[in-house]
């Protein structure tokens, strides 16, 4: 009887303490949330949609990230916003956020599949997800950035083709881009033009605007073009010629890119084709000449 008290007192005491230590952590968690100061977005864009799903525990863990942040890496993360067009969309503490959450994610899930499968290493499996969910939140960014240059690159000719008619018709760069933009299709390029007009309406020097833009979008075919401008500004040449001659050239560099880009594909095949397709082939073939010299005994 009374060893069977005392265990039942241990057992108590112990659900004791671990409830007064759950309540205590989440106490905290909960003093942590809460300390956390809604951000001013008025005059940001919205964020990506990878990140609307999980926008508040982002902000909560980027708010208490922004300190250990290096100034190094915080430079070379807002280089790389500014490449994706997401600078004023998001912070680099921000990033980083999302990108850890999705590994935890990630290695939360795969450790739950593997545990619902009973494998044998649920933990390697957990360390696998949380890799994987970084590494795709990582792609996901590196994509966006190679498509951004991809779409700038194609649209930039009909662009030029633009502003150079506007400016041949009596318009002045700003006009012209302001032309450019209400009739240019969508897409990053455009999205860049109105910074530019939302950089010269708020006070900006012309100049300075476009050599921003160039710095954004660090192209060298939009470096030629910002540099030409600025030189045929400060010398009061007529800009339709020099307008006319960059988008003959960028239209030229367009079509050697499709021409590298055609005579690459024989090579991006002959993996695909080495692994997966000539098996395939192979199996049709040969199946039929196999199931035959099984029924004659062969």
């Amino acid at each position: 009887m009374a060893a069977a008290a005392t265990s039942s007192l241990i057992v108590a005491g112990v659900g004791l303490l671990t409830g007064l230590s759950v309540g205590l952590v989440g106490w905290q968690l909960s003093r942590a949330v809460v300390e956390v100061p809604p951000e001013d977005r008025t005059y940001l864009d919205p964020p990506p949609p990878a990140f609307r799903l999980l926008w508040w525990p982002i902000q909560w863990v980027a708010y208490y990230l922004g300190p250990l942040l290096p100034l190094r890496q915080r430079q070379r993360l807002l280089v790389q916003l500014r490449l994706a067009g997401l600078d004023y969309a998001l912070s680099p503490e921000q990033l980083i956020a999302q990108r850890l959450l999705a590994s935890l994610l990630g290695g939360l899930l795969l450790w739950w599949i593997a545990g619902s499968f009973r494998a044998a290493n649920s933990l390697g499996f957990g360390l696998l997800g949380a890799l994987l969910g970084y590494a795709l939140m990582h792609a996901w960014f590196r994509d966006r950035i190679a498509l951004r240059r991809r779409e700038t690159l194609k649209t930039l000719p009909f662009f030029l083709d633009l502003i150079t008619l506007c400016v041949e018709a009596g318009l002045n760069l700003t006009g012209a881009f302001q032309q450019a933009v209400a009739k240019g299709p969508a897409g990053p390029l455009r999205d860049e033009l109105k910074r530019v007009l939302r950089d010269i309406r708020a006070g900006k020097p012309r100049v300075d605007a476009l050599r921003t833009f160039a710095d954004r979008l660090n192209e060298p075919a939009v470096a030629s073009l910002v540099s030409a401008l600025i030189q045929g500004e400060a010398m009061g040449m007529n800009l339709g010629p020099i307008l006319r001659a960059q988008a003959e050239q960028r239209r030229v560099e367009r079509f050697v890119r499709a021409e590298k880009a055609a005579m690459e594909a024989p090579v991006k095949l002959l993996f695909p084709l080495i692994f997966f397709i000539f098996p395939c082939t192979f199996l049709i073939l040969l199946f039929p000449i196999i199931v035959r010299f099984l029924q004659m005994g062969l």
